[in-house]
């Protein structure tokens, strides 16, 4: 507020002028001061009063709690009334010290806030993993970010982190450009600050320029293979594995750089793996079907590979001398290069469903790298009444429709043999019948009596089920 506005709410206030020199003295030794409490004490740029303080590894000293209260007992030197927050990432602190301070608790998306026990003071704990829950909820002006995108943001009346965070990444991108997408990834909690006095290694990133112009991809391709080969033995020199990879493409579409300084026109997309990898195969495999899948615009002048994101290498070192040793790694890259040449639908398994009929308790579902929310059905089944039961439902080939047979009956109406396509197939063992009537509830009635049969001759077994137009061949089961 102005001087004046400040005198009419408090006429005792004194003005006083401020002084760089004795501002940067008390930041210095109040980091010194807190060092004592943590190691990695870092005071936030710009924002004079504002420390980042390293809050790992204190479990055998009383954890987080006790950091908490150590911090304030030395930040009541300064100030009576120090807010501490701890997150896991700087932008989700940040956010938790500017909750309301009203000394009570209060549980906001599972972030715990309470007043300290010896100076009422606020403080907070966002549970670990828990911070793009935590900010959801929170107004986008405890985001830090361009005041003409939030600005824009809450003129399209998204006033929330969590409203921002829902959006696209590509949506925001082209609309507000780096800018934006910077801000999306704070309101989703990925901030790569950390309070750390060490030296911060530099962003692993290739850069390189196409000789000319041009929207055929394999260029790109070249110079992304190329880039991936040295960022990967970067990161297997540094005992590290990429996690995220994003590749951002300058377009040639006369919106380039100006004179003046103006920023050239680049599109960002962003490839991820559920486990950490330092194979050069199976990232570019991924960015290959990014890339095949990337509509452009314009023509590509330059390409630029950055690895986002990298976690500790802890992939197992394989042994020349066993043979039983498998690289996990290589089968994902197989996968990659099958749904590059034949779609994202070219790499399928088979899944179990809580089906009516036989022939539709199993599916094929497309499947993405490292994705095991599914299981499939393993082992032998034991032994039931149920044909449904006796049969793997997810191994059976059904035909494109069930096709007429003519069936040789024995004495009870069980199957002995049919004629199919012109050829006589005997049964050597028939289970059933199950007798299935009903599923109106998605489709025509109907009533039906499935047979599950063995061929010795085929060495194979099928499935058969008559109705009231007669036999019908369903499938075979590998």
């Amino acid at each position: 507020m102005t001087i004046a506005a400040a005198r009419g709410r408090c006429a005792e206030l004194q003005v006083r002028a401020w002084d760089d020199v004795c501002i940067a003295r008390e930041v210095a030794r109040t980091s010194a001061a807190f060092l004592s409490a943590s190691p990695q004490v870092v005071p936030a740029t710009g924002m004079p009063g504002t420390w980042w303080i390293g809050a790992a590894g204190f479990d055998a000293l009383g954890g987080e709690r006790a950091l908490i209260h150590t911090l304030q007992r030395m930040a009541r030197v300064w100030h009576p009334r120090a807010r501490v927050a701890i997150a896991d990432s700087c932008v989700a602190a940040r956010a938790a010290t500017w909750q309301a301070a009203d000394g009570g608790r209060l549980t906001v998306d599972g972030g715990t806030r309470e007043a300290s026990e010896e100076n009422h003071s606020p403080c907070c704990i966002v549970p670990p993993g828990g911070d793009a829950a935590y900010l959801a909820p929170l107004p986008l002006s405890l985001i830090p970010m361009d005041a003409e995108v939030r600005e824009a943001l809450i003129a399209l009346g998204l006033g929330t982190c969590g409203a921002l965070a829902a959006l696209a990444s590509g949506d925001v991108e082209r609309r507000w450009g780096a800018a934006g997408l910077s801000a999306w990834r704070l309101a989703q909690g990925m901030d790569p600050r950390r309070p750390v006095l060490a030296h911060c290694a530099p962003p692993r990133q290739a850069h390189a320029e196409l000789a000319m112009s041009t929207t055929n991809v394999e260029p790109v391709l070249f110079l992304v293979r190329g880039a991936l080969e040295r960022l990967m033995a970067d990161l297997v020199r540094d005992g590290r594995a990429a996690v995220a990879v994003a590749i951002t493409l300058t377009l040639d579409d006369g919106r380039g750089a100006l004179p003046s300084g103006g920023a050239p026109h680049t599109i960002t997309r962003e490839v991820r793996v559920p486990r950490a990898l330092a194979r050069v195969a199976p990232w570019f495999e991924r960015c290959r079907a990014l890339l095949d899948a990337w509509t452009l615009t314009a023509p590509v002048c330059a390409v630029t590979v950055a690895i986002t994101a990298a976690a500790p290498l802890g992939a197992e070192q394989g042994d020349l001398l066993a043979p039983a040793w498998r690289d996990p790694a290589a089968a994902e890259a197989a996968f990659e290069r099958l749904r590059t040449a034949l779609g994202a639908q070219g790499v399928v398994r088979p899944v179990a469903r809580d089906a009516y009929c036989p022939e539709r308790e199993g599916l094929w579902e497309g499947t993405l790298m490292g994705d095991e929310r599914r299981e499939m059905r393993e082992g032998r089944i034991a032994p039931s009444s149920r044909i449904s039961d006796l049969l793997s439902p997810i191994s059976l080939r059904l035909l494109e429709s069930p096709e007429p047979v003519a069936v040789i009956a024995g004495p009870r109406n069980d199957p002995r043999a049919i004629d199919w396509r012109g050829r006589r197939i005997p049964i050597a063992r028939a289970r059933g019948p199950e007798r299935l009537s009903g599923a109106w509830w998605t489709d025509a009635s109907f009533a039906r009596d499935y047979w599950r049969c063995e061929s010795d001759e085929l060495e194979q077994e099928f499935l058969l089920y008559r109705d009231a137009s007669g036999w019908k061949l369903q499938g075979w089961y590998d």
